[in-house]
């Protein structure tokens, strides 16, 4: 039986051998980690010094995120022309809709261009999953959501002890409420650890694995509706090919909701650092 290839060309989209199909007596290449590993563009992997497809692709979005509003913004209209309107609509968006919601118009405005930054980052870094040649969320390497998420734990942390010092930070943090009695030394350890352990992993994971669950799916239907055009196997073929188009639509779907998740998440974690502590 044939083994699935791996990835040995850094902009190949699948990892697996093209020439294998249904009754040709290999096995269904699978798709694997293999599908999440790519060779350096340049630079070399066993020094950890190295430049791959990946970071291309997040090099890439930032440039066009930062090209796409500075666009749109570098001549401000007071009746905007098409790219200053979709631009002012996704950043009233985030302000209003998530800012300003969660922690509220008078404290949030200083937080706006870091959600917003933020949110089109993520989103962009979650769209490469369906584009094109890139065909692959950025996201689904964990590296990158823990980054980010250790920015925002970060600024949390920060923001908790700047607002309320050493003792309200170590209050908010644990959960302290004297009315709880004999339990709360119990309580107070587990929101410890909960808070300051556990919310950044979950805030990391959460995004990391919707991202790769999603183009595992993808990979798979794709990989199945090439595997099984052969024969009779045409007609299982079309069936995987609808599911790739359905699951294409069920992603960029995801893609926008991971993004609001992980800001909302966001600002969540700065209004309890805001908030004042009973």
């Amino acid at each position: 039986m044939k083994e699935p290839a791996v990835s040995a060309d850094p902009t190949q989209t699948l990892a697996f051998d093209t020439s294998c199909h249904l009754f040709d007596g290999c096995g269904f290449p699978a798709p694997g980690l293999h599908s999440f590993l790519f060779k350096p563009l340049f630079g070399d992997a066993d020094s950890n010094l190295y430049f791959n497809k990946t970071m291309l692709l997040a090099l890439l979005g930032s440039i066009i995120i930062v090209g796409f509003f500075w666009a749109a913004f570098a001549k401000p209209k007071v009746v905007p022309g098409k790219l200053q309107l979709v631009a002012e609509a996704g950043y009233d968006f985030v302000r209003r809709g998530v800012v300003y919601e969660t922690i509220g118009k008078k404290e949030g405005d200083k937080y706006v261009p870091f959600v917003v930054s933020l949110f089109f980052f993520v989103w962009m870094m979650n769209v490469w999953s369906i584009i094109p040649v890139a065909a692959f969320p950025v996201t689904a390497i964990i590296s990158y959501p823990a980054v980010l998420a250790g920015i925002v734990y970060i600024i949390w942390v920060s923001l908790t002890f700047k607002r309320h010092g050493f003792v309200g930070a170590f209050k908010n943090f644990t959960g302290y409420d004297k009315t709880l009695g004999p339990v709360l030394p119990l309580s107070m350890t587990i929101e410890f650890f909960s808070n300051l352990l556990v919310r950044p992993f979950t805030h990391a994971v959460r995004l990391f694995a919707n991202m790769f669950a999603g183009h595992t799916l993808l990979l798979l239907f794709t990989i199945a509706s090439w595997y099984m055009l052969n024969g009779i196997g045409i007609a299982y073929s079309g069936v995987s090919f609808v599911m790739v188009i359905v699951m294409t639509a069920f992603e960029l779907f995801i893609q926008a909701v991971q993004a609001y998740v992980f800001v909302l998440l966001t600002c969540s974690y700065i209004q309890g650092a805001l908030a004042e502590h009973h």
